[in-house]
């Protein structure tokens, strides 16, 4: 009797471990770390969306801004499940860098917001390729899946950001009246 209740202990012992162990892997440094940037990142798209529709003159700027809130904001609220699940709780509002981006455009008018739009959506969508691609690799499933199912949308949100940025003229400082991206 002495050895099947040993057996047993062992068995629960072993399946709390594993449970455990499931349980940091759902919730690593990495995992919470990009859920929380992707979140805040996805909040910004959808303020400056919301933003470029009000602002912009060129309508593939104004469509982009359109297609950036609405994307955005699906991708938010699958990201806020994730979270939930996982017990990461993502902070309101706008990171300091994106409420600065958001007062610099904030301030433009006509052409140049265009030109600053359009180029800080290709700079940020670039970085957001690479923080999905890397989570698509190595983040656990529920994270691993929601950013391998993003991937697509965020590379056709940087070809589109790409196609406004050309039609505008936009320079890599975002003011310049040249086209200096290698194009698409």
């Amino acid at each position: 009797m002495s050895v099947r209740i040993s057996s047993f202990m062992a068995v629960a012992a072993s399946c709390a471990v594993l449970a455990g162990t499931a349980h940091a892997q759902a919730t690593s440094a990495a995992d919470k770390n990009f859920i929380m940037k992707a979140a805040m990142g996805g909040q910004a798209e959808v303020e400056l969306g919301t933003l470029a529709q009000q602002k912009a003159v060129n309508p593939k700027v104004k469509a982009l801004g359109e297609r950036m809130e609405t994307d955005h904001k699906k991708a938010n609220a699958e990201l806020q499940k994730i979270a939930t699940q996982k017990s990461v709780t993502i902070p309101g509002g706008l990171s300091k860098e994106h409420q600065a981006l958001k007062t610099r455009l904030d301030k433009l008018e006509g052409a140049n917001f265009d030109q600053a739009y359009a180029a800080a959506m290709v700079d940020d969508h670039t970085k957001d390729i690479k923080e999905f691609e890397a989570a698509s690799k190595s983040a656990d499933p529920a994270v691993k899946d929601f950013a391998t199912r993003t991937l697509p949308t965020l590379r056709e949100h940087l070809k589109l950001a790409q196609d406004a940025k050309a039609a505008v003229g936009a320079g890599t400082s975002g003011t310049s009246g040249t086209n200096t991206g290698r194009g698409r």
